[in-house]
């Protein structure tokens, strides 16, 4: 049994389930979405547009280079635009995609037992064509990777007999508007917890677009997912989140936020809505209004969310190595929770 309490021994054994369990979990998303795995750049040239701005405000670290008069680079936050553009430069047909293995550094995110300043993750991108930028095909594309995180459960109880198999046989698909209304008092990670808690594995349509109540519920950078495309009357928004109920810390875990790119239509009505019009002269966003860059759906899943999903870990420094204040080190060990 993979236990809180570690020794040397039980630390060896839980480096080599993370092994198994990251192993598992790419081999059958490359399989069942046909993606292939490629390089993928740690920093990138700032200024590009290329970055990723998640909900718009975290912070990249950045460093100038000597070799190129002091230019600056920016660390990656995650790599959506960066992969669309991969995909055009590979020339790679819809119906296939590229796989990455990413590594990021997020300084402005809060410490929590799922929240780290390192972070990885598998980042992936598919070519699709224009007919299929629709909710029946993310709905599609989001049960081929809830498969792929059954097929890795199911492999991690066979070899670990203790770890018993919780996912649900399907995923459900709710729209943060339909949640608002049913929890109109809660907070939006409130109602994310009852969703997550009563089904046991939910994806969440329709995030970073304004609701009902004339909020978002969750931020999103207006150049990466489509949030904005109505659906159906009142409901917008070809992207969400993927949550499970995690059943040692009894909350929802949210291990991928993905969804279908804007195209040249959505990326400006996003850009607008964000009052940044002024992103259409950077690079990327210049090619993909021109029409430039192929139609696309990706996302990235969190592989030490997985882990500490799949392997039942309190921590998420449990399942991977970062840095951590001093004190949260005490507290936890004191809880009897060794970090790696």
């Amino acid at each position: 049994m993979i236990t809180a309490e570690m020794t040397t021994t039980d630390l060896l054994e839980t480096e080599e389930a993370i092994s198994l369990v990251k192993s598992v979990f790419a081999r059958e998303l490359a399989h069942r979405l046909r993606l292939s795995c490629v390089s993928a750049p740690i920093a990138v040239l700032d200024g590009t547009g290329i970055n990723d701005d998640l909900n718009g405000v975290e912070r990249a670290v950045a460093f100038p280079i000597k070799a190129l008069a002091e230019r600056r680079a920016v660390v990656v936050h995650s790599l959506a635009k960066w992969k669309r553009l991969r995909l055009h430069e590979m020339g790679i047909a819809a119906g296939r995609g590229l796989l990455t293995d990413m590594r990021a550094l997020r300084p402005d995110e809060d410490y929590s037992p799922i929240h780290s300043i390192y972070v990885d993750q598998w980042d992936w991108e598919q070519c699709i064509t224009a007919e299929q930028r629709t909710p029946e095909f993310l709905r599609a594309t989001v049960e081929q990777i809830y498969e792929a995180l059954r097929a890795t459960e199911a492999e991690v109880a066979a070899r670990y007999p203790d770890i018993l198999p919780v996912l649900p046989g399907r995923i459900t698909f709710l729209h943060a508007e339909d949640l608002l209304r049913q929890y109109p008092e809660l907070t939006p990670k409130e109602r994310e917890h009852e969703a997550a808690r009563q089904y046991g594995a939910v994806f969440l349509m329709g995030i970073g677009g304004a609701l009902g109540n004339g909020e978002a519920h969750d931020g999103r950078a207006p150049d990466y997912d489509d949030w904005s495309t109505e659906t159906a009357p009142g409901y917008r928004g070809l992207n969400g989140d993927l949550l499970v109920w995690h059943p040692v810390l009894q909350t929802a875990l949210e291990l991928s936020s993905m969804g279908i790119r804007v195209d040249s239509l959505a990326l400006m009505r996003q850009l607008i809505v964000r009052g940044c019009e002024q992103r259409q002269e950077l690079d990327f966003h210049g090619r993909l209004l021109r029409g430039e860059l192929p139609e696309s759906i990706g996302g990235g899943i969190g592989q030490s969310r997985v882990c500490m999903f799949m392997l039942r870990k309190a921590h998420i420094g449990e399942v991977q190595v970062s840095i951590w204040p001093e004190e949260v080190r005490r507290e936890l060990a004191d809880a009897g929770i060794t970090l790696l």
